[in-house]
């Protein structure tokens, strides 16, 4: 497996317009957003460098951003890794007892597949590999 870069960070935020404010103070800027219904959240795309800030709003109070801020405060909700070849990163961790969420990739913001992996093998952060087509 190769892993080529911080794709970006997700923060877990309970208003996209409200948390704006901050990074525009930064001379950030959102180059897109995008509502993924099956995670139940809005994104906003902030470009840093060759990596992105992804702000997630939960579309639903039952949805896993509404629950993460519920538990844990507004706050890094992921890390997410690109990777080559998703299947092929999956794959690999399994074959050596890593725990994951998603053992198939599925759909995530912006086009990319992505995978999640159980916080439990990482240290406590939850990571999500992450491939750009």
């Amino acid at each position: 497996m190769k892993v080529k870069k911080i794709d970006h960070i997700g923060i877990a935020v309970k208003s996209i317009e409200e948390s704006l404010k901050f990074y525009e103070l930064l001379g950030l800027k959102v180059v897109g957003t995008e509502e993924v219904g099956e995670q139940k959240v809005r994104v906003a795309f902030i470009p840093v460098g060759d990596s992105e800030i992804e702000l997630l709003e939960s579309t639903a109070p039952d949805g896993p951003i509404a629950r993460f801020i519920e538990k844990n405060g507004e706050g890094i909700q992921h890390i997410a890794l690109q990777v080559d070849n998703i299947k092929a990163a999956l794959e690999e961790l399994k074959e050596k007892g890593v725990r994951l969420i998603d053992e198939e990739p599925r759909y995530g913001a912006g086009g990319a597949s992505i995978a999640f992996v159980h916080p439990k093998a990482t240290g406590g952060v939850l990571i999500e590999l992450s491939e750009r087509t």
